[in-house]
């Protein structure tokens, strides 16, 4: 409607900001290319995203990370995008938005620092795009097998699967259940890895 165009026009008059200057988002998306099931490539992610107006989108590894810019607000940047992936491919993806400065500073808590020396691939963050209720970090307890921990913050879960990912009981349904909406999750190792290219700013 003529009401955004408007609210968008006057947002430029007041930052005076050329879009390079806008912050530089991550979009992770959830249960892509996992077993043959709803394949995006990232070629096509990557086109979609510059569909939308987003500026220099990037994306690393399969598994769906872009970074991009944009001057929409991140949540209505990331409904943008899961609409796009939905008109293009035809299936549902879950997309939870963070920006640079909240990943960084995501990363920077982490409640496992032992976990990110030692088995950073068995090590993972779950971000979602909701606060989770007051219940989860005890729904998610009752889940824990061996030396496996889990810590509940806000709109994310710190997962440390000290034995591998490979027969835990914390399983996405799990945490979905548990957070109260659908949590994408990347392992340690990842999450530097886009870290390093939100800083990598051109």
């Amino acid at each position: 409607g003529h009401s955004r165009h408007r609210r968008t026009r006057q947002h430029d008059v007041l930052t005076l900001s050329p879009v390079p200057n806008t912050p530089q988002l991550l979009f992770l998306l959830r249960g892509i290319n996992v077993g043959g099931h709803k394949k995006v490539p990232m070629a096509q992610l990557r086109h979609l995203a510059s569909s939308l107006g987003f500026v220099a989108p990037r994306t690393y590894i399969a598994s769906g990370n872009l970074i991009a810019r944009t001057a929409l607000e991140p949540d209505d940047a990331a409904t943008a995008l899961a609409a796009a992936l939905s008109d293009h491919f035809g299936f549902e993806v879950d997309v939870v938005v963070r920006t640079a400065e909240q990943w960084r500073d995501l990363l920077a808590s982490g409640p496992f620092p032992d976990a990110e020396e030692a088995r950073p691939k068995f090590l993972h963050v779950g971000v979602s795009g909701a606060a989770p209720p007051a219940t989860a970090q005890q729904e998610l307890e009752r889940y824990l097998r061996g030396q496996e921990r889990v810590c509940v913050g806000d709109r994310h879960v710190w997962l440390d699967y000290a034995e591998g990912a490979g027969r835990t009981k914390l399983t996405p349904k799990v945490l979905d259940r548990a957070m109260g909406a659908p949590v994408t999750c990347r392992n340690w190792r990842s999450a530097q890895k886009l870290a390093e290219l939100l800083d990598d700013v051109d």
